[in-house]
């Protein structure tokens, strides 16, 4: 029976990734207890022992590319943790309405100044749209103002933001497109910021879970919001939407999906980034919007959220003088962990950006797609 050692060092090498090796894709290991602990406790054990500095890498984002094309977490055993994720989740509903506002508290409620200094000015904490940008700000940008021409917003129409963030959809379409817009957040920091870069302009912003939102709007937006929703209430959140869209309205829905269908989370995003966060396949949204709406268009940028996560952290790196003296370095790995695991993940194709639009009865004569 080999050891962990071996173990790991023919899993990574069949990635192309070696062991103190001088590649910058290749990892560095400073506590011999890193083999044990990956083996006995999967993607926790990696990214815990990595916030432990148990190993590093001079290109996290790279990494996780190589591991994620290699398709290496295919190839491991389940540990632990991940059992026990799948079995909650297959019991028990972890995005009840009981536990909604937990991502908030945990996330979303951080530290607005942090969201700030990584995000830039948009506030936008979702993919960017590269195909003609070449910074952040302009990406982010372009992705509002492709919502708003999905929807095709008319002067004085009222429009539906279902997890607003901190306001950024709500004032573009406010300003630019002179509608009205509520947005809804389960953060309380979220609302305090969006509430104050929406002054003047004719945006309400609620805390307020979706499920109890009962009002019509003429169109319907919900931009990386949907991650949160959980597989057990796909069917409730098209129905409310269904509930609050007039006959002639659009909603377009912007999330981050899987191409393959499951519900439970890694475990160690679950556990640090995002609560209760699962990625839904596109099969279980079409699923859960039958008898509800008409797919008009379905868009995929997922290759987009590499560049977006890359600029993000190249924000927060050039920015963490700032927060030093708040955050530990712990907390720092953490974070870049995060964001660099990300990228890989979305440079390797192995998740998804798709912003589908759907109407309750289908367009007269059929939607025109916007790219």
């Amino acid at each position: 029976m080999e050891d962990q050692e071996t173990w790991t060092n023919k899993l990574l090498e069949s990635a192309g990734i070696k062991i103190n090796g001088d590649n910058h894709w290749d990892i560095k290991v400073l506590n011999p207890g890193f083999y044990d602990r990956v083996k006995s406790q999967g993607s926790l054990g990696l990214g815990e022992s990595y916030m432990d500095g148990w190993w590093e890498c001079k290109n996290l984002d790279q990494f996780f590319y190589k591991l994620f094309i290699a398709k290496i977490p295919d190839r491991v055993e389940l540990s632990l943790a991940d059992i026990f994720g799948i079995i909650w989740a297959k019991i028990f509903n972890m995005q009840a309405k009981s536990r909604a506002f937990q991502v908030g508290e945990k996330h979303y409620d951080l530290d607005n100044k942090l969201f700030s200094a990584m995000l830039g000015k948009t506030m936008t904490y979702s993919c960017g749209y590269w195909r003609k940008a070449a910074d952040l700000d302009s990406a982010e940008t372009a992705k509002l103002d492709l919502i708003c021409k999905k929807l095709n917003l008319k002067k004085g129409q009222k429009v539906l933001d279902i997890g607003c963030g901190w306001g950024s959809f709500a004032k573009h379409a406010a300003e630019k497109y002179k509608v009205s817009v509520v947005g809804i957040t389960i953060s309380k920091e979220q609302a305090e910021f969006a509430q104050k870069l929406c002054k003047g302009q004719p945006v309400e912003i609620k805390i307020q879970d979706y499920r109890d939102l009962d009002e019509k709007f003429d169109h319907i937006v919900s931009v990386g919001m949907f991650e949160h929703v959980g597989a057990k209430n796909y069917e409730t959140f098209f129905d409310v939407a269904k509930k609050c869209l007039k006959e002639n309205g659009l909603f377009l829905l912007h999330t981050i999906g899987s191409p393959t269908t499951g519900t439970n989370t890694d475990a160690w995003l679950n556990k640090y980034i995002f609560p209760n966060g699962t990625l839904p396949s596109l099969q279980q949204i079409i699923s859960a919007t039958e008898k509800l709406f008409i797919v008009e268009d379905v868009h995929n940028f997922g290759a987009d959220y590499d560049k977006t996560l890359m600029a993000w952290h190249k924000n927060f790196e050039n920015k963490w003088h700032l927060f030093k003296e708040k955050y530990d370095e712990r907390f720092h790995r953490m974070w870049n962990y995060y964001l660099l695991c990300c990228a890989g993940t979305f440079r390797a194709r192995n998740a998804q950006l798709w912003q589908i639009v759907l109407s309750p009865n289908g367009v007269p004569g059929g939607y025109k797609s916007v790219r």
